[in-house]
């Protein structure tokens, strides 16, 4: 498996209603060094339907300024669908809303 297979896996178990950090997903893909990598493989995503990479946000909760489908304001709008509250500067608080790295059970 590639790198950037590995980095669309971990984002696939990204649970609904969470968000996780690019450096957490380039943990879990298994170097914690790729945060950047994370962020160009989230840019060329080839299957946006099933890798949710709009649950991907910076070290700081915000989103990205260069959200591949759709800018901005597409992220924002599909994490609110989920009921995660993101601020109108397009933060989200990572306390309430950062994902744990554990896979569901359920």
């Amino acid at each position: 498996m590639n790198t950037f297979e590995k980095i669309y896996e971990v984002v696939k178990t990204i649970p609904y209603g969470r968000v996780a950090t690019y450096g957490q997903v380039a943990l879990l893909a298994g170097n914690p060094r790729l945060a950047r990598v994370v962020g160009y493989a989230l840019h060329v995503n080839p299957d946006p339907e099933n890798i949710p990479c709009y649950r991907v946000v910076n070290r700081m909760g915000r989103v990205s300024s260069a959200f591949a489908f759709g800018g901005e304001n597409q992220q924002i709008k599909l994490l609110r669908l989920e009921g995660i509250e993101v601020s109108d500067d397009g933060f989200v608080d990572l306390k309430k809303y950062i994902w744990n790295g554990e896979l569901s059970t359920d």
